[in-house]
């Protein structure tokens, strides 16, 4: 599986782009600011139905337009495939595939399996438990329809259950019988998601392990922790025996919502190590096993995007990664970097297929 042409329109710094990429390895230099990661976040758009960096979608808007419009065509084993994201503000947005449009957007997740990297991934270590848990739901969410969907029910629910404990006023009695529908339904959903998330953190630490002593040389330990009150007791019981809390705060003070991941190196949680060039090898690893552990998972290499990440890094955790990403156990690749002269070494070490454009203002010129 490959992405074979890029269209924008009206997409963030782009009134128009027509590209045609490498099926194995693509690399695009410019000047920070030139809009090279604007690309990467377009081809996640048609993987996620989403931008990797906002939630709102009239963000990626070029200014002063109306709408914007990505469209990637893509190789699937010899079978061309066309895929459509259109956005007007006031509208739904409108994703297609082969020109029929799909009624939820979830039916599309998995469809073209992707991991990007990028410097915002350091949310993962500094930002709040949030990211984390964000991070595991979206993995899974991937290749597991169910999940997907008792997460969204959950979600819901959890948002119902708030919604009565806040707006009931305090001098009001609460209405117990709906307040337990509740309970009985976010302890349903929760206890799924709890346990696919728990699977998950036993199924790709040890690939983690494995690409971080790649990088790293087997220097550092790693571990991931899954940290949530369900290991103790079961969802429906913590409802139950904290409802007067719930009550006092009028929020579900418990449940997966409010789980997190520990990430840790050394017998240390990473976020209290100093090292830059540590936390990234961290974080690259992380991805690193998430794309091995789709891979397996749904028999389809993940397009991989690479955005700005060889920054903080010595040469020779530079010269690992790109030995591992040049191997056939990856597939297409997208790199971004500011400095054209290191991605020409890199592309004379690993060879083989490959474009290299450099980016200067909105204009891709071939190497």
């Amino acid at each position: 599986m490959s992405l074979q042409h890029l269209t924008l329109t009206n997409f963030k710094n782009y009134q128009t782009l027509d590209v045609d990429f490498s099926s194995r390895i693509n690399c695009i230099t410019g000047d920070n600011g030139e809009g090279k990661t604007n690309i990467l976040d377009a081809i996640y758009y048609l993987s996620f139905c989403k931008s990797f960096f906002t939630g709102i979608d009239s963000q990626n808007i070029k200014h002063g337009e109306q709408f914007f419009i990505v469209q990637g065509n893509y190789d699937f084993d010899g079978e061309q495939t066309e895929i459509y994201c259109g956005f007007e503000p006031g509208k739904r947005k409108r994703f297609k595939r082969n020109k029929k449009e799909y009624e939820r957007f979830a039916d599309h997740i998995g469809l073209i399996p992707l991991v990007m990297i990028s410097p915002y991934d350091i949310n993962l270590i500094i930002g709040g438990s949030d990211e984390r848990r964000k991070f595991i739901d979206g993995i899974i969410s991937q290749f597991d329809k169910e999940y997907l969907y008792q997460y969204q029910k959950y979600i819901k629910i959890l948002a119902q259950r708030n919604h009565l404990l806040k707006e009931t006023p305090q001098t009001w009695q609460i209405d117990e019988e709906i307040l337990q529908v509740y309970d009985d339904q976010l302890a349903e959903s929760g206890q799924f998601i709890y346990q696919k998330r728990k699977n998950f953190i036993a199924e790709i630490e040890p690939i983690f392990q494995k690409y971080f002593d790649i990088i790293s040389q087997g220097k550092e330990k790693v571990t991931l922790v899954y940290q949530t009150a369900i290991d103790e007791k079961p969802l429906a019981q913590l409802l139950k025996e904290n409802r007067s809390i719930d009550l006092t705060t009028r929020y579900t003070n418990f449940g997966v919502h409010k789980d997190d991941l520990e990430l840790g190196m050394s017998g240390l949680q990473i976020k209290r190590l100093g090292s830059q060039g540590q936390q990234k090898t961290y974080l690259i690893a992380m991805k690193l096993a998430h794309f091995e552990y789709i891979n397996q998972l749904c028999g389809r290499k993940p397009i991989l995007l690479l955005d700005d990440i060889f920054d903080k890094l010595d040469q020779h955790r530079v010269e690992q990664i790109v030995n591992l990403v040049a191997q056939n156990n990856f597939g297409q690749i997208f790199i971004t970097d500011t400095s054209s002269s290191r991605i020409k070494l890199i592309l004379e070490k690993v060879g083989g297929e490959h474009r290299h454009y450099h980016l200067k203002n909105n204009i891709l010129t071939l190497m």
